[in-house]
C-alpha cells in the first residue's frame, strides 16, 4: 500500500530541465539593445546641441554689441570769458608787443619769404596726411552672375571706396555706397595691404543709399589688422568756404589716390525723404563716379563723397555729404537696426518766411512719395507738421531727430497745419512708420 502511495506521487520526484538557451535569440536580442541605446544617445545629443543655445542664451543673455558715434553740436559752443582773465590775457598781449618793440630796435625786422620749396613741403605733408587716412579705406567689390542674350553666363563686378568706421569686438564695420553692392551675389573687401576677404551686408538706407558691410574679425591676419585703422569722424558743422580738405579713396576712379583742395561753398542742401542734407562742393577734379571721402588736415572724416547728389554743372569736382549729419543712421546701421521711413519731403518755415506767406512756423511739405505712409495717413503738399508725437517741430532737424525715434511698425500721431478757405485748420493724422527699400 505504501508502495502503492509512493508510486502514485513519485511525479513529485521529477527533475525539471532548464529549456535550452537559443544562443540565436541572444544575439539578436543584445544587438537591438545596443542599437537602441545608441539611437537614444545620438538623439539626446541632437536635441542637447539644438536646445543648448537657447537656454543659455535664455538664462544667461549675451550682451549684443553697440557701436557709440559721439554727436556733433549744431551750434560750436564758446567759453565765457571772465574780466580776471581778459585782463591777464591783454598783460600778455602788451608784454609781447613792448617785448616785441626792444628786439625790433635792438635786432631790427626780419622778413622771411615763401619758397617754391615751402609750397612743396606743405603739399607733402597733406600728401601725407591723406595716405595714413587711406588705411582706413577699403575698397569694395561686388560680383553679380548673369546671362547674356545668348544664354552663356558672365560675372560684372562693381566697385567703390568703403570706410571703416567702427570695430565692435566682433566685425569690422564699413561704410560704403549701396550702389556698387546692388543685387549682388558675393561681396569683397580689399585693404590698404592688398589683401581681400569676403564681406556681407548688415543693413542699408533706401533713403541716402549708405549701407553698412560687416567682416568677421576671425576672417582678418593678425598682419592686415596692423595694418589698417579706424577712420575717425570729424565736426563737419565747422566747415566753411575756403577750408582745405583731402579727397581719399577713389576720387578719380583709381584706388587709394589723395588729392587736396579747398571747400568751395556749403550753402547748398539737398532735400531727400524725411531729411534734408548739407553738400559740400569742393574745387578738387574727380570723377563723376568718383567715391571716397573728405578729410581736414588732422584726418579726420568730414564728408563722404556722393557725386550723385551734384549738380549738372559740378560734374567734374568732387561733392561730399556733410558727415556730422550722417552720424546717427551710420550708429544704427552698424547696430543692425533700420532707419524709419515716412516719405516726405520737407522745408523749414524760417520766422522770415513765417512773417512774410503767414506760413505756420514747423516743416513745410513740399511733396508727399507715392504709396508712401505717409499718403496712406492723408498727409498732403502744402501740410506745415507743427508736432509730432507728442514734441513741438520748429524744424526739418526737429522732424527728423523726433523720427529717427521712432520704430518701423510703430504708429505716431502728427498734427499738421493746412491751409482752407478761412486760413489753417489743425488735422491730427495717424501715420505708421516703414522702412524704405
Amino acid at each position: 500500500m505504501q508502495d502503492k502511495e509512493k508510486g502514485s506521487f513519485s511525479f513529485i520526484n521529477e527533475k525539471i530541465k532548464a529549456k535550452p538557451l537559443n544562443k540565436k535569440r541572444l544575439v539578436i536580442r543584445t544587438v537591438f539593445v545596443v542599437a537602441m541605446a545608441v539611437i537614444f544617445g545620438l538623439v539626446s545629443a541632437l536635441v542637447f546641441t539644438y536646445f543648448q543655445p537657447k537656454f543659455e542664451n535664455m538664462l544667461y543673455p549675451e550682451e549684443k554689441p553697440m557701436v557709440t558715434i559721439p554727436k556733433d553740436d549744431t551750434e560750436a559752443t564758446e567759453e565765457p570769458v571772465s574780466e580776471s582773465s581778459e585782463t591777464e590775457e591783454t598783460e600778455q598781449k602788451d608784454t609781447q608787443v613792448e617785448s616785441g618793440n626792444a628786439g625790433t630796435e635792438t635786432q631790427g625786422t626780419e622778413k622771411s619769404e615763401l619758397e617754391i620749396a615751402d609750397f612743396q613741403k606743405l603739399q607733402n605733408k597733406l600728401y601725407a596726411v591723406g595716405r595714413e587716412a587711406n588705411k582706413s579705406i577699403v575698397t569694395v567689390t561686388g560680383v553679380k552672375s548673369d546671362t547674356d542674350w545668348f544664354n552663356n553666363p558672365y560675372e560684372s563686378r562693381g566697385q567703390s571706396s568703403g570706410i571703416i568706421v567702427a570695430e565692435n569686438g566682433r566685425e569690422l564695420l564699413i561704410l560704403t555706397e549701396r550702389k556698387a553692392i546692388t543685387d549682388v551675389q558675393e561681396i569683397y573687401v580689399t585693404f590698404v595691404d592688398d589683401t581681400t576677404v569676403e564681406a556681407t551686408m548688415k543693413k542699408y538706407d533706401g533713403n541716402t543709399g549708405i549701407a553698412i558691410l560687416s567682416v568677421p574679425l576671425t576672417g582678418i591676419e593678425e598682419s592686415t589688422r596692423s595694418a589698417i585703422s579706424t577712420a575717425v569722424l570729424g565736426n563737419s558743422l565747422t566747415m566753411a568756404q575756403g577750408t582745405i580738405v583731402i579727397a581719399v579713396g577713389s576720387p578719380l576712379g583709381t584706388n587709394y589716390s589723395v588729392l587736396a583742395g579747398n571747400i568751395t561753398s556749403t550753402n547748398n542742401s539737398i532735400s531727400t525723404l524725411d531729411s534734408n542734407y548739407t553738400v559740400f562742393t569742393t574745387n578738387i577734379v574727380g570723377s563723376s563716379s568718383g567715391s571716397g571721402a573728405l578729410i581736414n588736415v588732422d584726418g579726420e572724416v568730414v564728408g563722404l563723397v556722393m557725386q550723385d547728389y551734384s549738380n549738372a554743372e559740378d560734374e567734374n569736382t568732387l561733392t561730399a555729404i556733410s558727415i556730422s549729419e550722417l552720424k546717427t543712421i551710420i550708429e544704427m546701421l552698424s547696430n543692425g537696426a533700420d532707419i524709419p521711413y515716412i516719405g516726405l519731403e520737407l522745408s523749414t518755415v524760417t520766422s522770415e518766411i513765417e512773417r512774410e506767406y503767414e506760413i505756420p512756423k514747423g516743416a513745410y511739405i513740399k511733396e508727399v512719395r507715392m504709396d508712401s505712409p505717409a499718403m496712406a495717413a492723408g498727409l498732403q503738399s502744402g501740410d506745415v507738421i507743427t508736432e509730432m508725437g507728442g514734441d513741438t517741430i520748429y524744424t526739418v532737424d526737429g522732424y527728423e531727430n523726433k523720427l529717427l525715434s521712432l520704430v518701423p511698425g510703430e504708429t505716431v500721431e502728427v498734427v499738421i497745419q493746412r491751409q482752407g478757405t478761412e486760413g489753417y485748420t489743425e488735422i491730427t493724422c495717424t501715420v505708421e512708420v516703414s522702412v524704405l527699400q
